[in-house]
């Protein structure tokens, strides 16, 4: 290469550590500095760091292109956009065949050389030519039309890297033929690839995993991927070990050092002495079991060895890479591939019914292939899992998943009956982990568990052998057994044995108690018990002994912020209760109760409406006005009609529910201030937010006194405090409290609860007050991902999101973007809460803003006066929502030069909020600016000044939201 040295960085994706080496290799061999992580960064050390310092050194970037390498989650987009960034030299070198819209547009237009589908001289002639650049011929080029003839590769045995990609297989060879369909695994690949370089002597790895997961096929993928880096590759069935000997002996045989009268043993003890002094062999030993007996057979030397196993145990003897299912991503990508036509909604409920599980989905993709519906396939795998799971052509596994259970189940019986009993029984518990505490404390007391209830080895021992047999993923506080292998061992339990490991199920679920379901240091128990009490095989709504664990499930559910799943539980559980207790019964209308909150939650306020009423109609009945359960209805109802914008009634009803609590149970008792908490909020909507900051300035208090400062009620009511401080101007304050809410949500109930992107909508819409669109639009854009993630589209959290940040759009000169996002937010808005609902007519007014912003006046004075009819009717004339209606109309109307009309509107909304907010508002002082702009519009300039004498306008910007 060139004669000058030079140092390169070289920016490659993991999957492709082969080519870099490579690349690496002939730079350094040609004089130049190779910088490469795998070479000169140690663990631990800080990645970004290292880059920085890398990117600074290097004179030039060599980029390897692949699809890879541009995927968005990889490093590697750091490194070309720094290199790009700083004008450095990037030299592409593309791996790969890529499309124009695999790369980026900044790369798109860069020269780059090809090194796929090139020999090793002709590729490292590219790289020459791409670090040095091109040459003039010295020599009439060759006719185009000859065919030319291709240079020999290097011989093997050198210890410099082989050019990955190539062709070419090894000498020794017996891998069967590659799977034309595998997919996905490309980080395990790499793990791979990664650990077994990782030694200078033999390096052994064990890829262990349950029947079914795609461990051979992995295997057989990484063989032929890296066929080009060895010389020697040997594929051993080890699944019976005492045969390990004889397929040694026919690699002796291909080795020419066999002795043909000497024996299995001889000649595989010779096969082992001439690979401690080889290089680049690999030995697979696929569907090994025994470490004991694998031991004495795993070669040493320079090479590496990989093992397949279901066994998890390999400690001592092999580096150890659990697998798992697939990713969501990989099982989208393969029944895309496998099953064209398939949306990426079928392919995900699929691969949600199928667990992820390579075999399953491979035999799903061939049944579905030879003409089956996916809905039809989803029906059979509820009601016949072990028929159909016994259907489905597979390429590369040994068979399908029910006989792979079935055989897996009879081994285990036969040897290990007591491990069976536990196997089926976690069968009928539900698919995620199980903590083996559970199974511990509830011993005694299951039927179905045979041996001496004291045996202090239990259930280890039995653990043991459903992890040697690849039938459950162990560890030390838990064991997991798929879904899939569940159904068939489930299907293949006859209705005798069934019925008694079901009262087992039960006895093991109602011994569990997680503590306070209202707290949130609890959750993480109750996550696991819940998990398992809805598991949709796990029948438990007819189970009497578990109606109280079933109730404070619910209760984790609805305060943990996940009220889909608390909604399909409490409908099951009215349903079953209903029928065997009665709608008054007290366990019933408790149920009903969550069921109402849950419903809330949802943002279904319409139809929660209708189960509060009756839970609250039946308690009043049967329990009297003032009993605690009646007020805790009553305080529901009067929660939903605020969220349904019937503010005034809510409003009545919170103040009777606070009074009747203050009486029978006392000021600071946590439902006392749940409710009045709640009657701030209402008196928020209502515009009264002086009132509203003196009941939430003494109800916190109280709840910091007897809650503590991180309650979820204690943050509740700061966060009504804040709103009502936004109200009255005390902007700067507002914002204070609001972030230390937000902060303490977080910390204590994650990123992603509802109350914690409610408080984060609720900061937003204060930065924008305090004129600071880029913060709130940092804020907003990330709270709106998060609320269409787990809340989705049309929740009033998201819809508020959404609103609050189109107004940022605005405030940032995006006019366009914020009327796409309005539009799409009204019609949402109306299609949901309906049209004169507060927030829809929030979110019309916002959008005539914008339509002014855009010019399109006439539009904006037509959805502007319907907004303000509707808010007229709605909170009356003096409402602050709407004096900003009448405000903006007036606007328009100035926009229309229709300057009379305008100056009256804006002369008799002044007045208003003169008398309802004072002259020091922001409200008050924008209209007054806008009142003078107007008059100066009409050319009475004394009559503007005189209005705007001893003003100093505060431009604020945004508005308020709940």
């Amino acid at each position: 290469m060139s004669t000058t040295s030079q140092r390169f960085f070289i920016s490659y994706a993991g999957v492709d550590r082969p080519w870099a080496e490579w690349v690496g290799w002939h730079l350094e061999s040609a004089g130049h500095r190779a910088i490469l992580d795998v070479w000169d960064w140690r663990t631990g050390d800080n990645f970004v760091e290292r880059m920085d310092e890398a990117l600074k050194q290097a004179d030039a970037v060599v980029a390897l292109f692949s699809k890879s390498y541009f995927d968005a989650e990889r490093w590697t987009r750091e490194e070309w956009t720094a290199a790009v960034a700083r004008r450095e030299r990037v030299i592409p070198l593309a791996l790969e065949p890529l499309a124009t819209t695999d790369t980026p547009h900044l790369l798109a237009p860069r020269l780059h050389k090809n090194l796929h589908g090139l020999d090793e001289t002709a590729a490292l002639a590219a790289l020459r030519e791409a670090i040095n650049g091109g040459t003039r011929p010295t020599s009439p080029p060759l006719f185009p039309g000859s065919t030319p003839t291709a240079q020999p590769a290097e011989a093997g045995g050198s210890t410099k890297p082989r050019l990955p990609g190539s062709t070419g297989r090894p000498d020794v060879w017996n891998v069967r033929r590659r799977n034309p369909d595998f997919s996905g695994r490309e980080a395990v690949i790499v793990q791979l690839r990664e650990s077994l370089l990782s030694g200078q002597q033999a390096v052994v790895q064990a890829l262990h995993g349950m029947g079914g997961i795609g461990k051979s096929q992995i295997a057989l993928e990484y063989a032929h991927r890296f066929s080009g880096q060895y010389d020697l590759v040997w594929w051993i069935d080890a699944e019976q070990s005492d045969q390990i000997p004889v397929h040694y002996t026919e690699l002796a045989d291909r080795l020419g050092i066999a002795k043909p009268d000497a024996g299995s043993d001889p000649n595989a003890r010779a096969v082992l002495h001439h690979l401690h002094t080889r290089q680049r062999w690999l030995i697979v030993l696929d569907n090994a079991e025994d470490p004991d007996q694998i031991a004495p057979w795993l070669p040493e030397g320079p090479g590496h060895v990989l093992i397949t196993s279901r066994n998890h145990d390999w400690r001592g003897i092999a580096h150890q890479t659990a697998l798992d299912v697939f990713t969501r991503s990989d099982s989208l990508a393969y029944l895309g591939a496998q099953i064209p036509g398939t949306t990426i909604a079928q392919a995900d409920t699929l691969a949600q019914d199928l667990g992820d599980l390579p075999l399953a989905l491979a035999q799903a993709a061939g049944v579905i292939g030879s003409g089956m519906t996916i809905d039809r396939y989803r029906q059979l795998l509820i009601g016949n899992t072990a028929r159909i799971l016994q259907e489905g052509d597979a390429p590369g596994y040994p068979a399908p998943l029910a006989a792979t259970v079935r055989i897996a189940t009879t081994r285990l019986d036969d040897n290990h009956p007591d491990a069976t009993a536990l196997f089926r029984l976690g069968a009928f518990l539900g698919p995620d982990p199980i903590p083996i505490a559970w199974l511990e404390s509830a011993r005694p007391h299951l039927s179905t568990i045979p041996g001496d209830p004291d045996d202090l080895m239990w259930p280890h021992a039995s653990l043991q052998h459903l992890g040697r047999y690849g039938l459950a993923r162990i560890d030390h506080e838990t064991f997991q057994i798929h879904r899939l292998t569940q159904a068939v061992l489930r299907d293949q339990t006859d209705s005798a044995q069934t019925g008694m490991v079901r009262d087992d199920v039960t006895t093991i679920l109602r011994t569990i108690d997680p503590g306070d379901p209202e707290s949130p240091d609890s959750w993480p128990a109750w996550a696991s018990l819940t998990s398992h009490l809805t598991a949709e095989h796990v029948l438990v709504a007819d189970r009497p002994e578990l109606r109280p664990t079933l109730q404070k499930a619910a209760v984790f559910l609805i305060r943990s912020g996940q009220p889909r799943t608390a909604v399909d539980l409490l409908t099951s559980l009215r349903e079953t209760w209903t029928a065997e207790l009665g709608p008054d019964d007290p366990k019933v209308l408790t149920c009903t109760q969550y069921l109402g909150h849950a419903t809330s939650d949802l943002g279904d306020f319409r139809n929660a409406r209708p189960i509060i009423e009756d839970t609250l109609t039946r308690r009043r009945r049967t329990l009297g006005d003032d009993d605690p359960d009646t007020l805790q209805s009553a305080n529901d109802l009067a929660a939903v009609l605020n969220e349904l914008g019937d503010h005034a009634e809510a409003r009545r009803m919170h103040e009777d529910t606070l009074t009747r609590r203050r009486r029978t149970l006392g000021d600071d008792h946590p439902r006392t201030l749940q409710g009045a908490a709640n009657l701030g909020a209402a008196l928020n909507e209502l515009d009264e937010h002086a009132e509203a900051h003196r009941m939430l300035k003494d109800t916190l208090t109280r709840c910091r006194r007897t809650l503590g400062d991180d309650h979820p009620h204690t943050l509740q009511t700061v966060n009504n405090l804040a709103m009502a401080l936004n109200g009255l101007g005390k902007y700067t304050e507002a914002r204070r409290m609001q972030e230390d809410v937000l902060t303490r949500r977080r910390r204590t109930l994650g990123d992603d609860h509802p109350s914690t992107l409610q408080g984060a909508v609720n900061l937003g819409s204060f930065l924008n007050e305090l004129g600071k669109p880029a913060e709130a639009h940092r804020m907003l854009k990330d709270t709106l991902t998060r609320c269409r993630r787990t809340l989705g589209d049309d929740h009033p959290h998201t819809l508020q999101s959404a609103i609050n940040l189109a107004t940022t759009l605005n405030a940032l000169g995006h006019h366009a973007e914020a009327h796409r996002m309005q539009e799409d937010t009204l019609t949402r808005g109306r299609r949901t809460l309906g049209d004169d609902h507060p927030d829809t007519l929030l979110f019309a007014n916002s959008l005539a803003v914008t339509l002014n912003q855009l010019g399109k006046h006439p539009e904006a004075l037509r959805l502007q006066e319907d907004t303000l009819t509707r808010r007229r009717r709605a909170f009356g004339d003096d409402h602050r929502h709407t004096l900003q209606a009448a405000h903006s109309f007036a606007i328009t109307l100035h926009e229309l030069r229709t300057y009379p009309e305008a100056v009256e509107l804006l002369e008799d909304v002044r007045a208003r909020q003169r008398r309802t907010l004072g002259d020091n508002h922001q409200d008050t002082m924008r209209t007054t600016r806008s009142l003078a702009r107007t008059l100066t519009a009409m050319g009475k300039r004394y009559a503007a000044q005189k209005l705007l004498a001893g003003k100093k306008p505060k431009r604020r910007l945004g508005r308020k939201r709940r």
